[in-house]
C-alpha cells in the first residue's frame, strides 16, 4: 500500500508540474525590463502606467464583480430574490454609477496633464533620483539648466553629458562633442549623471529606445529631438530601433552601459586608443562611407571628430558642395555659392533680378531679354508698392505683369495692359 500511495502522490506532482508548463513556456520570453528600470525617468514612466491601471482598475473590478453578482442573485432558480418588475430609479444607485467613474476620470485627466510635463523629454531633469534630491523639483526649466551646468559631484555630476545620436541604415552612431569621440552601435554614461541626448536620422524615421533607461524618442532626417534621462544603476543594457526602418532594422540594435565615474572616463581612453575597433577620425568622407546601409555592423570606435559633424548631418549637407537647409532657408549667399538660398539660379550670365540686392516685390524672376515685348495684363497702381502706374502697356509694370489673365473668382479684376 505504501508503494501505491507513493506513485499514486508522484503522478499527481508529476500532473502539477505539466499543468505549470505552459505557463512557464508563455512567460519565459517576457522581459521585464519595463516594470523594472533603471532610470529615474523609465521608473517614473511605470508608476504612471501602474497609477493608471489601478485607477482604472476600481471600475474594472467592481462591474466583473457586480455584474456576476447580479447574475448569480436573480437567476431564475432563485426564488427568493426580490421582484420588482416596476422599479426604475434609485438616487444612490445613481450617484455610485457615475459619481465614482467621474472622480476616477479627473483623478487620471490630472495624473496625466502633470505627468505630461514633468515627463517632456525636452525638459531638463528635475532630479537625479528619488532618494537624492540633487535638483529641487518644480524648478522652472531656465533655473534647472543652470544648476544642472553647475555641477554638483565628482566629474561635474550636474552637468549633463551631450550624446548626438544619429540613426543610420541599419545602425547607430553616437557622437560625444565633450570627448570629441564617436562610437558605432556602443553607448556609454557615468551613473546619477544627467544624460542630454541630441537625435537625427540619416534617411528615414527611426525610434531611439533603451527600456531601462527612458520611453523611446522618435528621430526624423532633416530634424533634430530631444531626450534628457538619468542612469541609476551600473550595468549593461539594451537599446534598438522601435520603428520599422528597413531591411536590416532587426539588427539595429547596441549596448548601453551604465558605469562609474572612473569607469566612463577608462572607456573614454580606450575609444580614444582603438585597438582593434578603431576606425581613425570621423569626419565627412568616412561618414559618408559609414552612411551606407549595411546590417548587423560590429562596433566602431572614431578617436576624433570634425567640428559641426552633428550639425551638418541634421542639416544634410555632409556631401561636400551640398548647401545647408539653413543656407536654404535664409536665402543668403555663403561661401563660394552665389545662390545658397532659395532663390532660383540666375540665367542668361546670372544677370536676372533676382542677383539684384534689392528686388521688386513681386518681380517675375526672369531677365530683361525674356520678358518679350508684347502687352502685358498690368494690376491697378493703387495696389502697387513698387512705383507701377495703371497705364495699359506702361514699361515700369513690366516686372511684375504677366502675358496671360489669371484673376480668380472674387478677385479684384486686371487692366488689360
Amino acid at each position: 500500500m505504501t508503494v501505491v500511495t507513493q506513485l499514486s502522490r508522484s503522478k499527481i506532482s508529476a500532473r502539477k508540474w505539466l499543468a505549470a508548463l505552459p505557463l512557464a513556456l508563455l512567460t519565459s520570453g517576457c522581459d521585464w525590463v519595463v516594470m523594472s528600470p533603471s532610470g529615474d525617468i523609465a521608473v517614473q514612466q511605470r508608476d504612471l502606467v501602474l497609477i493608471s491601471t489601478g485607477l482604472m482598475l476600481l471600475i474594472i473590478i467592481p462591474v466583473i464583480a457586480m455584474t456576476l453578482f447580479f447574475a448569480f442573485r436573480y437567476r431564475q432558480s432563485n426564488k427568493a430574490a426580490k421582484y420588482e418588475p416596476n422599479w426604475d430609479h434609485s438616487v444612490g444607485l445613481e450617484l455610485l454609477i457615475w459619481g465614482i467613474p467621474l472622480l476616477i476620470i479627473i483623478a487620471l485627466g490630472a495624473l496625466t496633464w502633470t505627468s505630461t510635463h514633468l515627463l517632456d523629454p525636452y525638459r531638463p531633469l528635475g532630479r537625479i533620483k528619488p532618494d537624492t534630491p540633487t535638483l529641487a523639483n518644480n524648478v522652472p526649466v531656465g533655473n534647472l539648466v543652470d544648476k544642472q551646468q553647475a555641477g554638483n559631484g565628482p566629474n561635474g555630476a550636474g552637468k549633463p553629458l551631450e550624446v548626438q545620436v544619429v540613426a543610420l541604415d541599419w545602425k547607430w552612431l553616437f557622437i560625444y562633442p565633450e570627448y570629441g569621440i564617436a562610437t558605432v552601435n556602443e553607448l556609454a554614461a557615468p551613473v546619477d549623471r544627467p544624460i542630454r541626448f541630441q537625435m537625427t536620422s540619416s534617411s528615414v524615421m527611426n525610434a531611439f529606445y533603451i527600456p531601462a533607461l527612458a520611453g523611446m524618442i522618435y528621430t526624423m532626417p532633416g530634424m533634430q529631438t530631444t531626450l534628457n534621462a538619468v542612469i541609476n544603476k551600473p550595468g549593461n543594457y539594451e537599446g534598438f530601433s522601435s520603428h520599422y526602418s528597413g531591411a536590416g532594422f532587426s539588427g539595429m540594435r547596441f549596448r548601453f552601459h551604465g558605469v562609474s565615474d572612473a569607469g566612463f572616463q577608462a572607456w573614454v581612453n580606450r575609444v580614444k586608443q582603438g585597438g582593434a575597433k578603431a576606425s581613425g577620425g570621423l569626419n565627412r568622407a568616412s561618414y559618408l562611407q559609414l552612411e551606407k546601409p549595411s546590417e548587423k555592423v560590429p562596433v566602431r570606435y572614431y578617436n576624433a571628430v570634425a567640428p559641426d559633424m552633428f550639425k551638418l548631418v541634421v542639416e544634410q549637407c555632409v556631401q561636400p558642395g551640398k548647401v545647408c537647409m539653413s543656407q536654404m532657408m535664409h536665402g543668403g549667399k555663403s561661401g563660394g555659392d552665389s545662390h545658397a538660398g532659395m532663390a532660383m539660379p540666375g540665367v542668361n550670365g546670372g544677370k536676372g533680378p533676382q542677383d539684384s540686392s534689392e528686388r521688386v516685390e513681386g518681380a517675375l524672376m526672369k531677365d530683361a531679354d525674356e520678358k518679350g515685348s508684347g502687352n502685358h495684363w498690368t494690376a491697378p497702381a493703387d495696389i502697387k508698392r513698387d512705383g507701377a502706374n495703371s497705364a495699359p502697356g506702361s514699361q515700369s509694370n513690366r516686372n511684375h505683369t504677366m502675358l496671360s489673365p489669371s484673376t480668380m473668382p472674387g478677385t479684384r479684376p486686371v487692366a488689360n495692359g
